[in-house]
């Protein structure tokens, strides 16, 4: 593992009223990390873990078509929650629609017909069989964080993809204009999760610039470089990888804070996704907690 440190903040951001704050997911999101885990698992130790993730994503996608009369926020809840720098799908304030639930079945029935281990076929047909107050409760403790013994972790994964189809639906449905910064500036602006990995990107208004990324709905937010996410510190932050492995992910360390954050550079490989690459990336994820550093960032699929 190789580490550099950086002793002065960033220079590069654009100018503050230049920059794009939020940046949407866009309604292919899956069907693109299906292509991209694919193409990661060529050769890749965790093969197996990232082609059945990629049809997962393919699922996920064809799930989508089934959002069509979706409850959403009204436009005076919206602005209240502006106002209040509150997210307006909280995952502990937002009613969940039911048809997140038809979405699990749907992905779930997509999934059955492919080649799949029998003990992943057995939580299949656990899932199948499980009744909606329990299915509720388990979305729920997932979405709250909670480490509950009787949650079912295997079916973690099919889970939270339903969730987050229904996410990514509602975010894209509403638009950017639905959203504003949160009082807590490191949180998901549409939906309060915790990022998963920060992204610097690539482009004509977002060159160079750092978005952290949503593990739920997909939303993209802005935030400074070369600076804690989670402490605003500007000093002893660190950058480590892995000799040898892609020089597009590295790890962002707080000495305040004891943790890290992933952060992917689309300047070094322009097709990167911030779940796919985190994933295939736990090599990583292994020597920092070798290291004593705390990973901070959170993804369902690496629970």
């Amino acid at each position: 593992m190789t580490k550099i440190n950086v002793i002065q903040p960033g220079t590069i951001e654009a100018p503050p009223g230049e920059i794009p704050f939020l940046l949407l997911p866009e309604r292919n999101t899956f069907q693109a990390r299906a292509a991209r885990l694919s193409a990661l698992a060529e050769g890749h130790a965790l093969a197996d873990y990232l082609r059945f993730l990629a049809a997962l994503a393919r699922a996920q996608h064809g799930s989508l078509s089934l959002f069509r009369h979706v409850l959403l926020p009204e436009a005076q809840e919206l602005e209240r929650c502006r106002e209040h720098g509150m997210p307006p799908l909280g995952t502990r304030g937002w009613d969940r629609d039911p048809v997140w639930r038809e979405a699990l079945r749907c992905i779930l029935t997509e999934l059955e017909v492919g080649a799949l281990p029998e003990g992943t076929r057995a939580t299949i047909a656990r899932l199948k069989d499980t009744d909606d107050a329990s299915l509720e409760r388990a979305a729920e403790t997932l979405l709250a964080g909670d480490n509950d013994e009787q949650l079912d972790r295997a079916g973690i994964p099919f889970i939270g993809a339903a969730l987050q189809a229904y996410w990514l639906h509602l975010v894209t449905t509403l638009g950017a204009g639905a959203f504003g910064r949160l009082e807590i500036p490191h949180l998901c602006p549409a939906c309060g999760s915790a990022p998963m990995v920060s992204v610097v990107r690539i482009g004509a208004s977002d060159h160079g610039l750092r978005y952290l990324t949503c593990p739920l709905c997909n939303t993209q937010w802005h935030a400074v470089r070369i600076k804690c996410v989670f402490c605003d510190t500007t000093k002893g932050i660190a950058y480590y990888g892995i000799e040898g492995g892609s020089p597009a992910v590295k790890a962002e360390s707080c000495d305040a804070c004891h943790g890290y954050l992933k952060i992917l550079y689309m300047d070094k490989d322009p097709n990167v996704d911030a779940l796919a690459d985190d994933v295939a990336s736990i090599a990583l994820d292994v020597l920092m907690a070798e290291s004593g550093i705390t990973r901070k960032g959170t993804n369902i699929f690496l629970c």
